[in-house]
């Protein structure tokens, strides 16, 4: 971000003149909107920015197709936008998330850049003198209350793909260890209590089954969020820009970004509410939830390595302690957690901001971009660095699992259907009490060891009798 230093020059809008830096490509109202809004250090997530710069790129060109615009200047303003949206001037969008609430300065950020830019490559200067307007050219037939929510759906659904494809990969590693796991009979757990016996297999594949949930909710929520307020205007009714605008420019950006873009059937409920990306986060959040789950039980499994249930070793990674040598913690649980508690805090403000729309225009929507973008990144990271750092490297600790199994008094229950409930219940309380085997507890109150040994056979436990 530019300092700001001694060279300065003078830029003029509606409100008159202010000094920017020099070397700065942003001209007057992203200087005020600097100057203004000095809250936090939150900057404009970079992904709104490029967004903006695709949506220009394209309504650039469409103007240009539809006699709005001289050729020259689109092709300069489409040139500069391509080089925006690649990162290539990331230091000249200095503009914190907390402004207005629909954006708008941040539309002016980029108009003002790409008029620069487009006016360098026609030849003229950068400043007061140049040779394309921010506002008659680069925001043609525009407003930031269509533009900027068609930035924030272009930024989710491109943001969408990481995401997607962290959660394909640990679907997959999931799916493999429930597979090679299928044979280790364990002890199974219901309010943290001995239970009848799972496999460790079943308990991964309950775990890929909760991330296939929200992988289909996640898809299922995409189109909508492909749906554009883009042609909308001001509150909706397209005023100022030409009928067929809106439609040209969903359809270059599907063309450009490979992505099934079209314009909203109702532009003034994609400007005015927000439920597309409420939808959305919605299923980020029972994707948090899930992994939230699946990173618990990991760590409960790992749990030890003597004095708790020890059944998995855990990657060792890093020295887990500044204190205790040759600790092992399980920090990418944590961290898989850390992340999943701040989405649910996401989903929180997002549902209380998309609430908020007035009349013809939500004015949350920096915040909103903030945060599905931010849970976006957040939950793709951290779903890849668990399966790379953590799942990947899980080993099952076999002899535990069968150490814990034969001293389990819940094997009980496979002698309820030959004994009753009641005398079966009587004998587990006596193994209990008294410190005996499960078996040793039955022969003791009658049963026949051939019986014991039919009958309490964990693997016979693991499926409908």
């Amino acid at each position: 971000m530019h300092s700001g230093g001694t060279a300065r020059r003078e830029e003029r809008d509606s409100f008159g003149a202010i000094d920017v830096p020099a070397d700065a490509l942003w001209g007057a109202q992203t200087e005020r909107s600097r100057r203004f809004f000095a809250i936090g250090t939150q900057r404009m997530p970079l992904e709104i920015v490029h967004a903006l710069a695709h949506v220009k790129r394209a309504a650039a060109r469409v103007n240009a197709d539809l006699g709005r615009l001289d050729a020259a200047k689109a092709d300069a303003i489409a040139r500069a936008a391509a080089e925006v949206a690649a990162g290539s001037f990331d230091e000249h969008f200095p503009l914190l998330v907390w402004q207005t609430g629909s954006g708008t300065q941040t539309n002016m950020n980029v108009n003002e850049v790409l008029a620069n830019l487009a006016s360098r490559t026609l030849g003229g200067e950068v400043g007061p003198g140049r040779l394309v307007h921010p506002n008659d050219d680069v925001n043609l037939g525009q407003s930031s209350n269509d533009v900027f929510p068609t930035a924030m759906h272009v930024a989710a659904a491109l943001q969408a793909r990481p995401l997607l494809d962290a959660l394909t990969r640990l679907r997959a590693l999931l799916h493999a260890r429930a597979q090679a796991w299928g044979g280790l009979v364990k002890v199974g757990h219901t309010h943290l209590q001995d239970a009848t016996p799972v496999t460790l297999g079943q308990e991964f594949s309950g775990y890929e089954a909760q991330l296939g949930l929200a992988d289909a909710a996640l898809r299922q929520a995409l189109p909508a969020v492909c749906a554009l307020a883009i042609g909308g205007t001001a509150v909706g009714t397209g005023f100022t820009t030409h009928p067929e605008f809106g439609q040209r420019v969903a359809q270059r950006l599907a063309q450009d970004l490979a992505e099934p873009f079209v314009v909203a059937r109702n532009a003034f409920a994609a400007m005015a509410g927000h439920e597309a990306l409420v939808l959305l986060h919605g299923t980020l959040k029972a994707l948090a939830v899930a992994l939230a789950k699946i990173g618990g039980d990991v760590r409960l499994m790992g749990s030890g390595p003597r004095a708790g249930l020890a059944e998995l070793r855990l990657p060792a990674n890093e020295p887990g302690s500044s204190i205790m040598p040759g600790k092992v913690n399980p920090t990418q649980v944590e961290a898989l957690t850390m992340v999943c508690a701040q989405v649910l805090g996401h989903d929180a403000a997002i549902g209380f901001a998309a609430s908020q729309g007035q009349l013809e225009l939500n004015v949350y929507k920096p915040l909103i971009a903030l945060d599905v973008l931010d849970s976006l990144r957040l939950l793709a990271d951290a779903m890849a660095s668990f399966a790379d750092h953590c799942i990947a490297g899980l080993e099952p600790d076999e002899a535990r699992m069968q150490e814990l199994l034969a001293r389990s008094l819940m094997l009980v229950t496979a002698l309820a259907p030959h004994l009753g409930y009641d005398r079966a219940a009587k004998i587990a309380r006596r193994a209990h009490e008294q410190g005996l085997t499960l078996r040793e507890a039955a022969l003791a109150a009658g049963v026949l060891p051939r019986e014991f040994d039919a009958w309490v056979d964990a693997r016979r436990m693991l499926g409908p009798a």
